[in-house]
């Protein structure tokens, strides 16, 4: 995602940063971590995505926002549907973000097709040769473009 924003030339207003976390799934210690540097250093969080779902073809995001905010996302629809990305629901990200949210920073899970997850998902197949660059690179170009929209609109 920065490398697409650099290429570009974008220089969104806020600061944007990708986070690989470690422990998730055991203690959550990278995301509590994280939060915990971010609340001792006054950092405000102004959206946190999580992708942790897999590699395959985007197919939306889920987001943890009131009614009002969410319908306000819901207006990014436009841009995504020639895309075939169209689900904009109400969800969230995950475990990685969730200490973020006590910091107010707005939750969203990256959606694609579930189809061919758990062919992969802690197997002995869980490895990056598995990973279609195409879906890789098309689910880097929706979720730049979705941080780019809430960036830009101020959603």
């Amino acid at each position: 995602m920065i490398r697409i924003l650099k290429k570009l030339g974008i220089k969104p207003k806020r600061t944007v940063r990708a986070v690989m976390f470690m422990n998730e799934e055991m203690t959550s210690t990278g995301g509590r971590t994280y939060a915990e540097e971010a609340k001792t250093k006054g950092e405000i969080h102004y959206a946190a995505l999580e992708s942790d779902r897999g590699v395959m073809d985007p197919r939306g995001f889920s987001f943890d926002a009131d009614s009002l905010k969410l319908e306000k996302l819901r207006t990014l629809a436009p841009w995504f549907s020639p895309y075939n990305i169209k689900d904009l629901n109400k969800g969230g990200g995950g475990s990685d973000i969730a200490p973020l949210k006590a910091l107010g920073a707005l939750q969203i899970g990256y959606v694609p097709d579930s189809q061919r997850y758990f062919w992969y998902h802690h197997s002995a197949n869980d490895t990056f040769e598995q990973v279609n660059i195409r879906e890789l690179q098309m689910g880097s170009a929706a979720i730049t473009s979705l941080i780019y929209l809430i960036d830009l609109l101020d959603l």
